[in-house]
């Protein structure tokens, strides 16, 4: 199971929100030091958002998401706000490994299709479920699929990857939704990456016993909860 260390980046800073409200943030300080940080401690893949992305559609952070991507040499995945094949090709040429698209595969078929095509196994599809159905426009509104169903949808579309997250869980440390997890992942023969409410190892090695494909682990890095470093060898 890969471990993938959170950077969510707004206005340019590497920032923590909980269950997705913007209200409600902490401010981490600079987001490629946290990327040297998490990489020094052993984490062989990241996972980048931008937030400002999400919510408003357009990125104010691609100047940190390439910086990232030029200081390091693992993979790099990032999400929030990509809904033109334009803007994953850009994201691709500044040498990030996978794109994460959202609200834009809920709502345009014909677009996520174009960019399965194009782009293949760069392309990963977020599912933010909150209550069991899919959250879009950064978490602010839920839709009437639910996230098992759209899961399904995916797979048979010739997504390869997808990343759930129970928003409820989200920045809450109180553990993820292991049961959705476990019933997404057994419903589907694509590769599931778990997000929200990891607060300590031993949530990291259930999930790995759930046998998902890889884990996000946000809040509890940056609250000293989770040991990068030490987990990595239990895991």
């Amino acid at each position: 199971m890969i471990l993938y260390p959170a950077i969510d980046i707004r206005d340019g800073k590497c920032v923590r929100l909980i269950q997705g409200d913007y209200d409600k943030e902490s401010v981490y300080g600079d987001p490629v030091e946290m990327a040297e940080k998490w990489i020094s401690q052993g984490a062989r893949a990241l996972h980048l958002v931008d937030l400002d992305g999400a919510l408003e559609g357009s990125s104010k952070n691609l100047d940190a998401i390439q910086a990232i991507a030029k200081s390091t040499n693992v993979p790099i995945q990032v999400g929030g706000g990509i809904r033109t094949i334009e803007k994953i090709e850009l994201l691709l040429e500044i040498g990030v490994s996978r794109t994460i698209l959202g609200t834009a595969a809920l709502q345009d078929k014909q677009f996520l299709k174009e960019a399965i095509d194009k782009f293949g196994a760069a392309i990963a599809v977020s599912i933010d479920a909150k209550n069991g159905y899919v959250a879009t426009d950064g978490w602010t509104k839920t839709s009437e699929k639910k996230a098992i169903d759209f899961a399904k949808e995916l797979e048979d579309l010739g997504v390869r990857t997808i990343i759930y997250t129970d928003i409820a869980k989200d920045g809450m440390l109180a553990g993820p939704n292991f049961d959705e997890i476990y019933t997404v992942n057994k419903h589907v023969g694509i590769n599931v990456i778990a997000s929200g409410g990891v607060s300590n190892a031993s949530d990291v090695k259930k999930l790995a016993e759930l046998d998902v494909y890889g884990t996000i682990i946000g809040k509890a890095l940056y609250t000293g909860n989770i040991d990068l470093e030490a987990l990595l060898k239990d895991v």
